[in-house]
């Protein structure tokens, strides 16, 4: 029997940049700081029982300031000393002793042996993707714990891990979206050996890993930026729900672009991601040609990419298709996927009645927009919405393949954004949320799953955090006011009732309970997850390639059962017929093909009419 084992190949990767530390052949350090506003900075080394070194850097054009130390070496703990005055952390820094107030430790990249060199990435028509976050999905809530879950995660039929944003932030627990050193990766997840090590075995088990990343603003807690360069690395011109927005556009942006160009190409470099997720996109303002986020595009394409699939999405309440469009090939010239928002609502409404906040948008006809997500994109395309202040939303959709879309019923934001963080499984009845687990697996488009939702966890998904005091009451308040706004309430008596996202109690009850896996419903539930991702991997999967835009169609029967028709890469029809009603309807579509799948199970004749069960869907593939 020939060995299919790859053979071992070791390499150490090392993305140079302009910005941090570079360790140097001599063994020395070269420290970069870019201040444009500072008329001096210091490099502080920290001794040995509290005592710090001082060494004046030089000044270079363009707001430059850097300093070559023999003294320094790995492990070196570092600040900088603005102006005579204030120490602050390495804006680059590649690790952090404590929090992202303390000192910066120089950390040499070189020093994990990777031995994935025969790793390639996948094909983005293979991805199912599964969210995680880092704190709350294994009881030890680090990159340890998850590499620990990764043989579940490949038997269940995962292909990528996705991780919400890892980058260092204030505090022991937080979403990831306040990060303040955008290198770093976080210390209460462990060390950068120990997501380095997470990522070399989810390779070695054919799973990618990407990373959830934030580009349109720094948290409001530990990002000192403003301190040496808020004229240059900050814009009052634009204002996004954060403060100001990031200067992509004006003097000195050069800089801050290739701050973030860097970044992008750092993860994937120097930790072997195999792609990313920028966070809003529509808080993110540039008037250059290229725009920023096409440059970060090309230079991903263009580096990693080069060698193995990175794969590039989006999340943008815009639903601007320009950065989903497609070459001649058909590879995406800037981005490959978006997540589908207007799916995940629509299907929301259907299944749980709710109509307020954002979801109204969708309350008309909610069947129609599930429909129009499946087979063109977006459900808003340049219509009027409601919640947006009766303004036009989105651009046309229709010419994109499926695979532009990201589907998913449950994510981070859909069910923290709730004041008490429900998941779908507490929501919606069972049979109701089976065939719409059955309606988004087997469809072409990717799915995402949210960690936990193929054992039905009940446990709640919440916001939490864990700013300093002044910080954590803004942000109480801020959070009240932001889930009225999200829930259309102004319930001031609801509002109180919002969990204080400081309070550890809400982070301790936001953690997976994975005894919930082994209870009878959740076999059940994983068992049907597994299944379906079988039957998508054996008969999805390998029609998807070359599957274009404008080839699919859905008809609305009898006003709660949806019969789409996909025409799939090679050739095929992939047919779903699925009713949501509480009662039987009348088929009235031919149902061809050979069946895939149907819950309940069904008989179907193409010569006769199908009474479709209550709560019940069919698939069908005509080849």
């Amino acid at each position: 029997m020939r060995d299919e084992t790859p053979p071992l190949i070791s390499s150490r990767c090392v993305h140079s940049m302009p910005f941090g530390t570079r360790l140097l052949a001599d063994g020395s350090v070269l420290f970069r700081l870019w201040a444009p506003s500072a008329l001096a900075v210091d490099l502080c080394l920290e001794k040995s029982q509290g005592r710090r070194k001082l060494y004046h850097m030089d000044t270079l054009p363009g707001g430059w300031f850097q300093r070559q130390v023999s003294a320094a070496g790995i492990g070196t703990l570092y600040c900088f000393r603005i102006d005579g005055d204030m120490l602050v952390p390495d804006p680059a820094s590649r690790g952090q002793r404590d929090d992202v107030h303390g000192p910066s430790v120089v950390v040499d990249p070189a020093d994990f042996l990777w031995q994935d060199d025969y790793w390639q990435g996948r094909a983005w028509e293979e991805t199912i993707i599964y969210e995680i976050h880092t704190g709350t999905f294994s009881p030890a809530g680090t990159f340890n714990g998850i590499r620990e879950r990764l043989p579940y995660l490949a038997d269940l039929g995962v292909t990528a891990i996705e991780l919400m944003p890892i980058a260092d932030f204030p505090g022991q627990r937080n979403w990831g979206y306040d990060g303040a050193l955008l290198f770093a990766p976080d210390r209460s997840y462990g060390r950068p050996h120990d997501l380095k090590q997470l990522i070399q075995s989810a390779h070695a088990m054919g799973i990618m890993v990407f990373l959830d990343v934030v580009y349109n603003h720094f948290g409001p807690e530990g990002n000192y930026l403003n301190v040496y360069c808020k004229e240059s690395f900050f814009t009052e011109e634009y204002s996004t729900p954060w403060g100001a927005a990031l200067n992509f556009t004006g003097t000195d942006s050069r800089t801050v672009r290739d701050f973030f160009i860097h970044n992008a190409l750092y993860w994937l470099e120097e930790y072997r991601f195999d792609g990313l997720r920028l966070d809003a996109i529509h808080a993110i303002f540039d008037d250059s040609h290229p725009h920023i986020l096409e440059e970060i595009a090309f230079s991903v394409r263009d580096g990693p990419g080069t060698a193995r699939h990175v794969h590039l999405m989006v999340e943008n309440e815009n639903n601007q298709s320009h950065y989903l469009t497609r070459n001649q090939d058909s590879s995406p010239k800037y981005y490959v996927a978006q997540w589908n928002d207007d799916l995940h609502h629509a299907c929301h409404v259907l299944l749980t009645g709710e109509k307020t906040g954002y979801y109204i948008d969708y309350a008309d006809d909610p069947l129609h927009h599930i429909g129009r997500c499946l087979t063109e994109g977006f459900a808003y395309q340049g219509e009027v919405s409601l919640y947006r202040h009766n303004t036009c939303r989105g651009d046309t959709s229709s010419h994109l393949p499926p695979l532009a879309f990201v589907s998913f019923l449950q994510n981070h934001d859909q069910v923290g954004n709730r004041a008490e963080g429900e998941r779908l499984t507490c929501l919606t009845p069972a049979p109701l949320l089976r065939i719409a687990t059955s309606l988004l697996l087997l469809s072409p488009s990717p799915p995402l799953l949210f960690m936990g939702e193929e054992f039905a966890a009940t446990t709640p998904f919440l916001f939490f955090c864990d700013f300093g005091h002044g910080f954590a009451d803004q942000l109480a308040t801020g959070r009240r006011r932001e889930l009225a706004l999200l829930t259309g309430s102004s319930d001031s008596t609801e509002s109180s009732q919002i969990q204080d996202p400081g309070n550890i109690v809400t982070y301790q009850r936001s953690c997976l309970d994975w005894q919930e896996k082994d209870s009878e419903n959740g076999r059940q539930m994983y068992d049907f997850y597994k299944k379906l991702l079988v039957l998508r991997r054996r008969h999805i999967v390998p029609r998807l390639s070359c599957m274009q835009g404008g080839n699919a169609q859905h008809q609305i029967i009898d006003t709660k059962a949806l019969y789409i028709n996909w025409l799939m890469g090679d050739g095929s029809r992939l047919k779903v017929a699925v009713n949501f009603d509480t009662k039987p309807i009348e088929l009235k579509v031919p149902l061809s093909g050979r069946m895939l799948f149907s819950d309940p199970f069904i008989t179907v004749s193409p010569e006769n009419q199908q009474t479709m069960a209550p709560h019940s869907i069919v698939w069908l593939l005509d080849t």
